[in-house]
């Protein structure tokens, strides 16, 4: 079935996952081409409450116990423990996130996609 699909060399599979890890150490994810007001997510984050459940540096009275503390989200590898952390998955999971992760605890809050962008600027420079 995959006879006449090239494999990519040794050489070239090192090239891409270097050139990945470099794209996401210098933060290029972070904000990504998706883009977002950083400011405005973290006033969006005090309005839907994101703090009653995550602790959030930044946010007033974000200090919830009862999911995982945001800090230093930006430079995470995953969302959730299991969903590659890019900006367009990261919108998608802030917007939905039963929809990527079924039976998760996180809610849909009936954040809107403008909203989400945002909200993803501002985890995404949380280092």
């Amino acid at each position: 079935m995959l006879r006449n699909f090239p494999m990519p060399t040794a050489r070239r599979v090192t090239a891409i996952a270097l050139l990945a890890l470099v794209g996401w150490r210098t933060g290029a994810h972070a904000a990504g081409p998706l883009g977002g007001d950083a400011e405005r997510g973290r006033l969006l984050m005090a309005q839907y409450q994101c703090g009653r459940c995550h602790a959030i540096p930044g946010v007033a009275g974000a200090r919830g116990k009862l999911a995982v503390p945001l800090d230093a989200f930006g430079a995470r590898s995953y969302i959730a423990g299991r969903i590659p952390n890019r900006p367009a998955t990261l919108v998608r999971w802030i917007v939905d996130p039963p929809s990527l992760v079924p039976g998760t605890a996180m809610p849909n809050l009936g954040v809107s996609a403008v909203e989400a962008h945002d909200i993803a600027a501002y985890l995404g420079r949380l280092r």
